[in-house]
């Protein structure tokens, strides 16, 4: 795997203090002794913030507008209590729109959300057991397609052929938190003046599918429940072997060039690497790293911080 040089640049999507800058790194120390210099530092955020995002879970870069959606369940993730809402924000940090698209206002419905994409002018958002559509500029309410039987719908993201894809990672609530519920799948929203939903695999295998995207030929999706990247044709068919993660957890996934970046809660890491692996941590020490998304603009790799309430930027060379 070609190794890619990261370097934090770490970005404030709210706040009073965004301008600020981060201090110049700090050069390694060099051991005298050994007559070496010793390993450089991993590399770290070098500002976080947590003001104006509340359980941040899923970042989308816009390349048309060139801002960061981000989507604030605001509670719990499995409550349909409609006060979700989704920030608009600049790559420099400063708040476009504090709350574009808010529940309980002017209309619109917005629950828990959590992966977002944009395909001909419409935002798709993942919310419990809907995908809502909502015109991306004004933010106006366009629709939802129901998702029957699932319970955690998660992400959606839009191919280049308009259909939006979708996964269900079956879970509920339970007394310690998360547990399966059994409606782990994959759905394919067909576009049109009445959208449609087709089912493309339900299965337990899957364990509780998480991150999704697509291909020209092949939908990539990683388990939650797991370390699991997962292959299927667009007709939902298994396509070769599963491949192995260092840890699993995982929950966001970009595809940059050849190159995937998913992230992982049990790793507290992003890994990389090809399709058929292997895949190797580059980001460690984040908490709750969630959907992620990429500035394709400035090569930079935007991770939200689910319950740190922050959302970081990392360039990527």
């Amino acid at each position: 795997m070609i190794r890619r040089v990261l370097t934090a640049v770490a970005v404030l999507v709210a706040g009073t203090t965004l301008g600020q800058k981060p201090a110049a790194p700090v050069a390694a120390p060099v051991v005298k002794d050994a007559g070496v210099p010793a390993a450089p530092p991993k590399p770290t955020a070098a500002v976080t913030f947590s003001e104006g995002l509340s359980t941040p879970e899923s970042v989308l870069y816009d390349a048309e507008t060139d801002t960061y959606l981000v989507s604030s369940i605001n509670g719990s993730p499995l409550a349909k209590d409609n006060n979700g809402y989704i920030s608009e924000l600049s790559p420099d940090g400063k708040v476009v729109a504090a709350k574009l698209i808010e529940g309980g206002q002017k209309g619109v419905t917005l629950n828990a959300p959590k992966g977002l994409t944009i395909s001909q002018g419409v935002l798709y958002v993942a919310d419990l057991d809907t995908v809502r559509l909502f015109d991306r500029k004004s933010g106006v309410a366009k629709g939802e397609v129901k998702v029957a039987g699932a319970t955690f719908v998660n992400d959606v993201f839009a191919a280049a052929d308009g259909k939006i894809y979708v996964t269900d990672s079956g879970l509920k609530g339970g007394k310690d938190g998360f547990e399966p519920s059994g409606t782990d799948g994959v759905y394919v929203i067909e576009p049109g003046k009445k959208p449609k939903l087709k089912t493309l695999l339900k299965s337990k295998d899957l364990n509780r599918p998480n991150g999704i995207l697509a291909t020209a030929d092949t939908i990539y999706v990683v388990s939650y429940g797991a370390n699991e990247l997962h292959a299927l044709d667009l007709n939902g068919k298994k396509k070769g072997d599963v491949v192995k993660l260092p840890k699993g957890g995982l929950d966001g996934i970009v595809l940059v060039g050849d190159t995937f970046f998913i992230s992982s809660w049990e790793g507290k890491s992003v890994s990389s690497g090809k399709a058929a692996g292997p895949f190797t941590e580059v980001f460690t020490g984040l908490e709750s790293p969630a959907d992620v998304g990429f500035d394709t603009k400035r090569n930079r790799l935007l991770v939200p911080h689910f319950m740190g309430t922050t959302v970081a930027a990392w360039d990527v060379k």
